[in-house]
């Protein structure tokens, strides 16, 4: 009985000291704990290794949720920037860019060499088109891209709050100073929101005008008639009848982004003209024969109650210049002060961009639209910057310089209703 006890504890001894070797604790076993069978009191001592050991798995068990935690986190910030990447993107079917030549069959006998050619370089091989006026007679110093100009226009994006701020302005409800909650704390005055078209605020002038007013300002101001005098394509534009559905928004939406309205270069023109020479709202013409351009003669359409309107709206314009929407305008041109207004949106994946602006000298003033149609290259600020290319080239070729005034002749000048 002695020796098979003796076994016995041998072999307990040997087996217990692989499987400590194995799973690597590197422990030593008090054997003479088990030198009787009946011994209850088994001790296991551990080294300072193991201890060492058993102190970094404890450790390392420790920090596991907080690792978890954080990897959690991480893959949660992950699939939440996935999915505000890809939340929404809009499709644009349209090119930015001119497949052929965008002067093709243009009509130029009667327009200024200097300014066409300011604005074909300008455009350079965008999908757009470039009319300049002169705002004292409406005449058509160039249109580029006669096609386009002449087309039943698009939606005039954000360059419909020109239209709206002059109607709130005649309405009384408001001066350039006159500060529009909109909403909490936040409010906001004509100036800073012409200088970076907030859409809240002119929801908010569109809301407190109603439809009936917006209509009926936005056709004294030209939009929804023939712009031009017996200028052959031209289309008329759409001006809506009534209110859009509520569900698209509304007058609000009307009077921010010019949803369900169409406008083209040449109305937008002849309205950012008549805000140039103090309310005179011009026929334009664009003299195509040598006849033309021998009798030609300034053709009014009516006259506009906006002169004292015009210096509510100009710091606004002109903020959009200077540190506004309109501010890439600046990196080619600073000379002189330049006021405008720009206007992105899209419809049916085609992206507008527009910029209707007037440049004013000492020495006289033009007008400048640029429109562009396309896809992500295409939006307003890029129109601007277009413009100051324009003015740029026209600055260089001495075209700011004055020049001797021709003697007045008022009774050249025509008075035409706008059925005529």
């Amino acid at each position: 009985m002695h020796k098979q006890s003796a076994l016995i504890h041998f072999t307990v001894t040997i087996l217990s000291l692989l499987m400590l070797s194995q799973i690597g604790t590197a422990a030593s076993v008090n054997t003479r704990a088990l030198t009787s069978s009946k011994s209850k009191n088994q001790k296991v001592t551990e080294t300072q290794r193991a201890r060492k050991h058993m102190r970094k798995l404890a450790r390392s068990h420790a920090a596991r949720p907080r690792t978890r935690a954080t990897v959690r986190t991480k893959a949660t910030v992950r699939r939440t920037s996935v999915r505000r990447r890809h939340r929404y993107y809009e499709r644009f079917t349209a090119s930015s860019f001119a497949t052929q030549d965008v002067t093709d069959g243009d009509v130029t006998t009667g327009e200024d060499a200097v300014v066409r050619q300011a604005a074909i370089d300008a455009l350079g091989d965008m999908n757009g088109t470039v009319v300049a006026i002169e705002p004292t007679s409406g005449r058509i110093l160039a249109m580029v891209n006669q096609r386009l100009a002449l087309s039943s226009g698009a939606q005039p994006c954000s360059t419909i709050k020109l239209s709206v701020a002059l109607a709130a302005l005649s309405e009384g409800i408001i001066t350039k100073e006159t500060e529009v909650r909109l909403g909490g704390r936040y409010q906001m005055n004509l100036t800073r929101a012409l200088a970076h078209s907030n859409n809240a605020y002119f929801e908010a002038l569109g809301r407190k005008l109603g439809f009936e007013k917006v209509s009926y300002y936005a056709h004294q101001y030209g939009l929804g008639e023939l712009a031009g005098y017996s200028i052959p394509g031209e289309q008329l534009g759409i001006y809506p009848n009534q209110e859009i559905p509520a569900k698209l928004g509304g007058v609000g939406k009307m009077c921010s982004f010019g949803e369900g309205v169409s406008v083209t270069p040449l109305q937008l023109g002849a309205l950012v003209s008549a805000i140039s020479n103090g309310g005179t709202l011009y026929y334009l013409q664009h003299p195509t024969t040598p006849e033309e351009i021998a009798n030609f003669q300034p053709i009014v359409k009516r006259r506009l109650d906006i002169a004292p309107l015009i210096p509510e709206i100009s710091d606004g314009m002109a903020g959009a210049v200077h540190y506004g929407t309109a501010r890439s305008l600046r990196t080619n041109f600073q000379e002189e002060e330049i006021l405008g207004k720009t206007g992105t949106c899209s419809r049916a994946g085609t992206r507008f961009g527009w910029f209707a602006s007037y440049a004013n000298t000492h020495a006289g003033r033009i007008v400048v639209v640029v429109f562009l149609e396309g896809g992500r290259p295409t939006y307003g600020p890029k129109a601007a910057e277009i413009t100051g290319h324009i003015y740029r080239s026209l600055y260089d070729h001495d075209f700011f310089i004055a020049k001797p005034a021709p003697p007045a002749d008022t009774a050249a000048v025509k008075t035409l209703g706008s059925g005529q």
